[in-house]
């Protein structure tokens, strides 16, 4: 790949360098796209001069346990008598194409694709970005393989000039960001093993995609820190009936649909934080149970939601879904009382006293209920992850409520709220920080030479890796995430110890486009691959002036204190 990309300016390294990465699908969770590819940028990094000459330096790890034999990518360039690392890392997963419908033959050639959106009069945007020259296309060139592509003419960048490397530098590349993450939790012992022998991590740079807010918007943003997630599962057991007695059952269809409304796109439940993209609630999953037509009511329904954490804790945002799905599950209760009422007094009929109590639990009391009532809970925990545990991650809490249900014979209605994976940390920077510091002056300095007004935050919006380099997360509230999370150290192993160790100052400095997860996903070349190389290269430089302004404090202060 060095041959092809040697003689060419760095823009035009990029986008060749994106291009040959979105030619191979790695859909994740693909049959062997994740694979190919980490395999591919071993290949393009191998062929870099430098790399040719130390080929230990560039090295693959393997995913444990893994069918699909997926596999970071590594490679590190050295700094004579330093001792300190920049982290650059990209996923190198994406979605899906079914989106692309009647193009998805399509969906990784950026030729064939811009070709076609130049003819697409449907979408005049659209078609005026193609026609522009200024855009490129595929899926995965804005998610984010384009934000590999930086980093490694980047890498090359320093590897042919390493008088301008102030840092060592590691680039490392994962799969498996699109749903678990596990593709940068594996790397940790990597990262650890650096930290043990004495290196020091003074910042990780990601370039996961940032996008335009609102139409017109020309702002770049620069992220400091990243936003984390839960995934709250609430089981919802009502008390199925038939439909000629409707009303003398609980039909947990009615609670589901209550709290979602009531959670779901709430920004009343949300954080307030200012001048921040603070994201409310969204149901990824609601089905009631029964697999089947009969005409009984449903007995049971699931639903769970992605909810971001940003300045709150674990234990915190527990606590505020508890309270609306209480308040909700209260409304429908309410509402059944004066509906059996009003049909009592419709139909004359003396029906008897029926009984709407729901209470709302959350998986450590509900445990902790189960132990009071003689059941063996860590017999049930072993026996459901060895039936269970090689199913969908989201479903075993669903799996073990259902197996301890069965083993207390409770037939009582009832809410119980887990947590399943994956689970991302939240963690920023501190203001004022070296870091901090040098992110102002590279957005001082870029933007005006590229007239680029550029808006630094603290939270990337979406869910990202930087969450697995740092976490906010004290270890009560780690404890109350793992008593919340069924099956936790088997079906998501998380190494919170080791994430709270390594601690690397985390951002985001990333391409810039549109439509990502969509068929109309895009990358904006001028800024993506000619300003944003220079931004990164900027603060890596400003953290090297930091740091020896903070060596020559320290020497200005030994000297005084000898005086």
């Amino acid at each position: 790949m060095y041959e092809r990309i040697k003689n060419l300016p760095q823009p035009q390294q990029i986008e060749a360098l994106a291009k040959e990465l979105v030619q191979i699908p790695s859909v994740n969770s693909s049959a062997h796209g994740e694979a190919e590819l980490s395999r591919r940028v071993f290949e393009i990094l191998s062929s870099f001069p430098y790399f040719q000459e130390h080929t230990e330096l560039v090295w693959e790890t393997p995913l444990e346990n893994d069918p699909l034999q997926r596999r970071n990518v590594f490679a590190f360039l050295p700094k004579a008598d330093s001792k300190k690392i920049v982290l650059m890392h990209a996923h190198i997963d994406t979605v899906g194409v079914e989106d692309f419908g009647k193009q998805k033959a399509d969906a990784f050639s950026p030729e064939r694709l811009l070709r076609f959106f130049e003819n697409y009069e449907a979408d005049a945007e659209l078609q005026r970005d193609a026609l522009s020259g200024a855009w490129a296309f595929g899926r995965g060139m804005l998610d984010m393989k384009s934000g590999m592509a930086v980093h490694l003419a980047n890498l090359l960048h320093y590897s042919l000039h390493p008088e301008q490397l102030p840092f060592n530098l590691l680039l490392m590349g994962n799969p498996v960001e699109e749903n678990d993450h596990t593709g940068v939790i594996a790397s940790l012992p990597e990262l650890l093993a650096f930290k043990r022998k004495g290196y020091e991590f003074v910042i990780a740079v990601n370039t996961d995609f940032v996008s335009p807010l609102y139409e017109g918007d020309s702002t770049r943003y620069l992220y400091t820190g990243a936003a984390g997630k839960i995934l709250p599962c609430f089981y919802i057991k009502g008390r199925e009936t038939h439909v000629g007695s409707t009303l003398q059952g609980i039909d947990p269809t009615l609670l589901s649909s209550a709290i979602n409304l009531a959670i779901n796109t709430n920004p009343d439940l949300c954080e307030l934080i200012d001048d921040e993209e603070v994201l409310p609630s969204s149901a990824l999953q609601q089905r009631d149970c029964k697999d089947f037509y009969n005409v009984q009511t449903a007995k049971v329904a699931h639903l769970y939601f992605n909810t971001f954490l940003y300045e709150c804790s674990v234990t915190e945002v527990l606590t505020v879904l508890r309270g609306a799905a209480e308040e909700a599950v209260r409304e429908v209760t309410d509402k059944l009382d004066a509906r059996l009422a009003e049909y009592r007094a419709r139909v004359g009929v003396p029906i008897g006293t029926v009984e709407h109590e729901v209470k709302v639990l959350l998986f450590e009391e509900y445990l902790r209920e189960c132990s009071q009532k003689g059941v063996d809970t860590a017999a049930i925990i072993a026996d459901a992850l060895n039936k269970y545990g090689s199913e969908d991650k989201r479903a075993f809490g669903f799996r073990l409520v259902e197996a301890l249900e069965h083993a207390t014979g409770d037939d009582s209605a009832k809410v119980i709220l887990f947590l399943a994976p994956p689970f991302c940390p939240h963690n920023g920077i501190e203001p004022d920080s070296s870091v901090d510091r040098a992110i102002s002056a590279a957005m001082g300095k870029i933007g005006e030479e590229h007239g680029q007004t550029f808006k630094k935050r603290r939270f990337f919006p979406f869910l990202s890796d930087s969450s697995y380099l740092s976490m906010s997360e004290t270890k009560a509230e780690i404890l109350t995430l793992i008593q919340n999370f069924p099956g936790m150290e088997s079906i998501y192993p998380l190494p919170t110890d080791d994430i709270q160790e390594l601690s690397i100052p985390a951002v985001n400095l990333g391409v810039f486009g549109k439509g990502a997860h969509t068929w109309k996903e895009r990358i904006h070349k001028p800024y993506s691959y000619e300003v944003l190389p220079q931004l990164i290269r900027e603060v890596i430089s400003n953290l090297s002036r930091e740091e020896d302004h903070a060596e020559n404090g320290k020497r200005l202060s030994g000297s005084l204190g000898k005086l």
